[in-house]
């Protein structure tokens, strides 16, 4: 499951990926316009600065913005990075794969429907970009415009 540092850094990368191409944003303001706590916030923005999603300036003229282009991030690559592995259970892990103590691996169902279940779930992350996930927004967006007129 998504934990709420995951979804928040989401957020605050999608705000970002809206913002023009080099323009800094503060983090006060990427927390109030996605209702986020903004000490949370901040730890968060350092994890992703850390792993070189976002860059940061210091003092008055300070903020964040991407450190590279929106299409260029992939989501499955932030949600391991701010939440660790995708799989569900920690048998069905490529990255941080631990056996289980109560199960023969090779016979476990359980294990091998948790495998497919990390497939179909990096198939989606791996494959969407932020710009994709932002512009999906929009154009949902969009689409709520044209209907309520």
């Amino acid at each position: 499951m998504l934990t709420r540092k995951g979804k928040y850094g989401l957020k605050a990368l999608v705000h970002l990926s809206g913002m023009p191409v080099g323009q800094l944003a503060f983090v006060n303001d990427i927390a109030v316009a996605n209702n986020i706590p903004k000490k949370f916030l901040d730890a968060i923005l350092g994890e992703l600065r850390n792993a070189g999603f976002v860059q940061s300036r210091k003092g008055k003229e300070g903020g964040y913005r991407l450190a590279r282009p929106a299409a260029d991030i992939k989501i499955g690559h932030v949600i391991r990075v701010l939440d660790g592995p995708l799989a569900p259970i920690p048998c069905a892990s490529r990255t941080r794969y631990q056996r289980c103590d109560d199960c023969d691996e090779a016979t476990c169902q359980v294990r091998h429907m948790m495998i497919d279940v990390r497939q179909a779930i990096a198939e989606v992350l791996d494959n969407r970009s932020l710009a994709a996930m932002r512009d999906a927004a929009n154009d949902e967006l969009l689409a709520d415009v044209k209907h309520s007129s």
